[in-house]
């Protein structure tokens, strides 16, 4: 299995801050987002990292990190939504298998685990704001019924898609279409193959999310004693 991590988002909501360091290389505790997130992983073959706005500090990072021995970035000409970025990927994919990870949010280790276990699928958490939040609905075995984007008439709390997915390979021979708002969405993929065959919805456990100031503060007052910890 292989490792995408997406990393390409200029970050807008922390300027000032992210005008001249990327979202991932924020520090958390003492230590980069991504640093956390490739800590947190279970075992991958090499990870694929995908660049944009500021890639030189991104690769810089990750030829002093020890956590992942082979690596490698990928660059994405003109950011066009994560499905685009995810494409990017095509040929450069060579397992069966591909956890594909948003590179700005903290995920517990034991819940990637768990998603790596499944043959595809993606991680859902809880949230208390459904309309700021793609908000899955799933089948009584456990399976991806659909995903519903920042619905505005749901009661808290709901199950959110938190930007973490394991796809199968077939993945890139999907054809994605242009949204509404001019991307291609990830999410698309996700509705393409759940029509095919069972696409998993996994519940995690813990999930930091870091879109804006309020949550970085957040993330740095958080406990994350146990969070690198594989176990449950």
């Amino acid at each position: 299995m292989e490792a995408i991590i997406l990393a390409a988002g200029q970050g807008t909501r922390l300027r000032p801050h992210t005008l001249t360091t990327p979202k991932p290389l924020l520090p958390v505790q003492g230590r980069p987002i991504l640093d956390w997130l490739l800590a947190a992983l279970p075992p991958v073959e090499r990870v694929i990292v995908v660049v944009h706005h500021l890639a030189d500090q991104l690769e810089e990072y990750l030829r002093q990190q020890k956590h992942i021995r082979h690596w490698v970035s990928v660059y994405q000409e003109r950011p066009r939504g994560t499905g685009d970025a995810l494409m990017c990927c095509r040929k450069l994919v060579t397992s069966e298998r591909c956890l594909v990870l948003n590179g700005d949010d903290l995920i517990r280790a034991a819940d990637l685990a768990r998603l790596a276990a499944v043959p595809q699928g993606l991680l859902v958490h809880p949230v208390t704001t459904p309309h700021l939040f793609g908000i899955v609905f799933r089948r009584a075995d456990g399976t991806l019924e659909r995903i519903v984007e920042k619905p505005t008439d749901l009661p808290p709390p709901q199950w959110a898609n938190i930007g973490a997915y394991v796809f199968p390979r077939q993945v890139f021979d999907l054809k994605l279409p242009l949204s509404p708002r001019g991307e291609y969405e990830i999410t698309d993929a996700v509705a393409q193959l759940a029509r095919q065959s069972p696409f998993y919805v996994v519940e995690a456990r813990g999930w930091i999310p870091i879109g804006n100031p309020e949550q970085w503060a957040a993330a740095e007052q958080a406990d994350l004693t146990r969070w690198l910890a594989h176990g449950d």
